[in-house]
């Protein structure tokens, strides 16, 4: 049974993240020590230098082979049920829609889970959790968010056919080299794999976060089936920056809340919509998946929890960029962050009952 001393360690290594956080919001909201554009800068510095470098450290020295497949299975079940629940709901749904089925497969599926999984699953279950989190996180980077990039590029190739091919101006007399200088524009752009496939690669080539849980991996599996390791002089060189990569993230996530208007910048409606989402049905899916690859013991209780983990980061800047319900993700990054510390106790009080 679950008692006073496990729940200590779990809020012993809850509240030094949200210390960093409130120093990031009350360095730009209260003492106003950096400015808009500065904390813009903050975050680029994250996301270009401490977190990529936070995530190959951990990533290299992880040892593939010795990766629970059937975690990584559980996890792909669950997406896959999301995925076909989601499409379910789009086509047959008055409600339903292709858009709305992104949002919400960000919702379920994508979580922060180096920054804020690794500190709190190793003090819930040791060792264990922090590889499994580690093993999500490579998964997550590597598959699930280059699909949402697919996606998303699928869906502003249509929006860019519509828009070619249907007039919105006064009409024009139109020659004959413009008619067919519009349709090869038009076929051009249309949705193909693999041009898809390319932009999506474009994208993933100028995320620091992707190579260095790409090149992370190819270490490992090289490092551990070799034998070697990184040369002592290159591992201070990373270890110097990345053992800065939790206390500047959560700093620059201070940041960014400070900077938005409202933390429920969606309305109370949608916020709820997401932190369902996000903390019911996320986890949901991946207790039928771990159920249907007969996960047991600690390792379930692990594959629940970190799908119970604050909204990613990612998601948010995506959104973003392809102007997809922006403020959605903006509040369940924020919301999440501040809901996740309660949820994420109960959900360990609630499996160690079970056990």
């Amino acid at each position: 049974m679950i008692g006073l001393v496990d729940i200590y360690k779990v809020v012993e290594a809850i509240v030094p993240l949200y210390v960093a956080l409130i120093l990031g919001y009350g360095s730009v909201r209260w003492w106003r020590i950096f400015t808009p554009d500065q904390g813009d800068a903050i975050t680029r510095f994250v996301s270009y230098f401490t977190l990529p470098l936070f995530t190959f450290e951990f990533t290299a020295h992880a040892d593939p082979f010795k990766w629970n497949f059937w975690f990584i299975a559980a996890d792909a079940i669950s997406k896959v049920v999301i995925v076909a629940v989601l499409a379910l709901w789009a086509k047959c749904s008055t409600k339903g829609s292709y858009c709305w089925s992104i949002t919400s497969f960000s919702l379920c599926t994508l979580t922060n889970s180096l920054v804020v999984g690794v500190p709190l699953l190793k003090a819930m279950y040791g060792q264990l959790g922090m590889d499994l989190v580690i093993q999500g996180s490579v998964v997550q980077a590597i598959v699930w968010l280059t699909f949402l990039l697919f996606v998303l590029e699928f869906r502003r190739s249509r929006n860019d056919i519509h828009s070619l091919s249907t007039p919105t101006g006064p009409k024009e007399e139109v020659s004959k080299e413009d008619l067919e200088g519009m349709v090869g524009v038009v076929s051009s752009t249309k949705p193909s794999f693999w041009n898809l496939l390319r932009l999506v690669g474009s994208k993933m080539a100028v995320n620091p976060n992707s190579y260095a849980s790409i090149i992370g991996i190819v270490w490992a599996f090289a490092s551990n089936r070799c034998h070697v390791q990184l040369p002592s002089i290159m591992d201070g060189c990373i270890l110097i920056m990345s053992r800065a990569g939790t206390g500047t993230a959560m700093f620059s996530m201070g940041i960014f809340m400070a900077l938005q208007e409202k933390v429920m910048s969606c309305g109370a409606s949608l916020t709820i919509f997401g932190m369902v989402l996000r903390f019911i049905a996320g986890p949901a899916a991946m207790a039928i998946g771990a159920m249907a690859v007969g996960l047991h013991g600690d390792v379930l209780r692990v594959a629940i929890i970190q799908a119970a983990l604050p909204q990613s980061i990612t998601s948010f800047i995506y959104a973003k960029e392809y102007a997809l319900h922006a403020d959605v993700l903006s509040t369940a990054v924020i919301f999440g962050m501040l809901a996740s510390s309660p949820v994420l106790i109960a959900y360990y009080a609630a499996m160690e009952l079970m056990h």
